[in-house]
């Protein structure tokens, strides 16, 4: 069987983007966030302090900043915030709940080079309705609908992200239709609710199970057949059906896939181009890695952080290890074809970087749908 090249991606001379969680306030309390429990006892920077840091990040030659919570709407300084990005020359997304989108927003998005420089508001949509939608996302439809209309309205850069949970998989037509049709949108994209923090609490309800994950997936695969080009997903159901079904193909051929390393713990690229920096400044390889402390931007060198931090290489380091000398893989079809799965979930949930995750396993898929191949399903 060939190998797959077990070479880590180059490592740039500074992250490309940094993902900042302007603060860990929010005004809805969904219940999958995984962001709002961990970090209930962190506090917000100062406004003084955040645009001392997004200095910082500009003279790293940083690219591109996304803003993300909690939800960013609730700083009364965001466009301050925002204006320093666009001083820095940095381009700048925004993730938001789309609640607190008014009229007002879309006039203060218009000073300025404000819109020059933003490259999308992504708003979170689970459901057609609001009986779904608010299932996962409490008393919010209509706030974030009329928000989501605004922004398209007045042809701002927007995106909508569907959270998929337990609680939508029967929906996720109904949502398409909604979001491409009804609204205009020109596409949407997905993700799974992860069972980290508030989601660990409500993993029993909202977390997709191995059946769950195929029913999604079918759907979704069928939906991008329905409205080609238009459904996308870099995580959830239907990027875990792309992936084992890569998997299935690499076996069965013998061309590995070029879109990750098989073989080892290689899910996670994003540390050898972008970083996280929660709320109150401190620097993470990734916000679902929030434990992994690096530093803090106030007072440390993030370049050098960058390149030397044990914290961000550990992560990194995993492209070394191999499934097939993981006790727990020994004997898996599946071991030259893997990547472990995403390290965040897996660290939430193990309490380690360093093992595979249990959520993303094509055995364990497989067995509990009462399948030998998803050519079957």
């Amino acid at each position: 069987m060939p190998q797959s090249d077990l070479t880590a991606p180059k490592l740039e001379n500074a992250p490309e983007s940094v993902d900042i969680s302007i603060t860990g306030s929010c005004n809805l309390s969904c219940r999958y966030c995984f962001y709002a429990d961990p970090m209930a006892s962190l506090t917000d920077l100062s406004t003084e302090d955040w645009k001392k840091c997004i200095r910082k990040i500009g003279e790293a030659r940083v690219m591109r900043v996304t803003l993300t919570g909690g939800e960013p709407f609730t700083r009364p300084d965001i466009f301050e915030l925002v204006d320093e990005i666009v001083d820095n020359r940095m381009r700048y997304s925004i993730l938001t709940n789309g609640t607190l989108v008014t009229a007002d927003t879309i006039s203060a998005f218009r000073r300025g080079k404000r819109l020059l420089r933003l490259d999308s508001i992504q708003v979170s949509i689970d459901g057609s309705c609001a009986e779904v939608h608010n299932r996962s996302r409490p008393d919010s439809f209509e706030r974030a609908v009329s928000g989501l209309r605004l922004l398209l309205e007045n042809r701002l850069p927007v995106t909508v992200r569907a959270t998929i949970s337990r609680h939508n998989i029967a929906d996720l037509e109904a949502l398409a239709s909604f979001l491409l049709c009804d609204l205009g949108l020109p596409s949407m994209t997905n993700n799974e609710a992860s069972p980290i923090g508030a989601g660990c609490t409500c993993r029993d309800e909202m977390a997709l199970d191995h059946i769950d994950i195929l029913n999604a997936g079918i759907r979704l695969e069928n939906l991008q057949k329905q409205y080609p080009g238009r459904i996308t997903a870099q995580a959830g159901p239907l990027a875990r059906m792309r992936m084992y079904r890569e998997m299935e193909s690499a076996r069965q051929s013998g061309r590995l896939t070029n879109r990750w390393r098989m073989g080892c713990l290689s899910s996670c690229g994003g540390v050898f181009n972008r970083l996280g920096i929660l709320h109150d400044g401190s620097i993470v390889p990734c916000s679902m890695l929030h434990d992994l402390v690096m530093g803090n931007i106030l007072t440390d060198d993030l370049l050098d952080l960058w390149k030397n931090s044990t914290a961000i290489r550990n992560v990194r380091d995993r492209y070394g290890i191999l499934l097939r000398d993981i006790a727990e893989c020994s004997g898996c079809a599946w071991t030259d074809f893997c990547n472990g799965g995403c390290p965040g979930v897996t660290q939430q949930m193990r309490k380690t970087i360093l093992a595979p995750g249990v959520n993303g396993c094509f055995r364990s898929f497989l067995k509990a749908n009462g399948i030998e191949s998803l050519n079957g399903s």
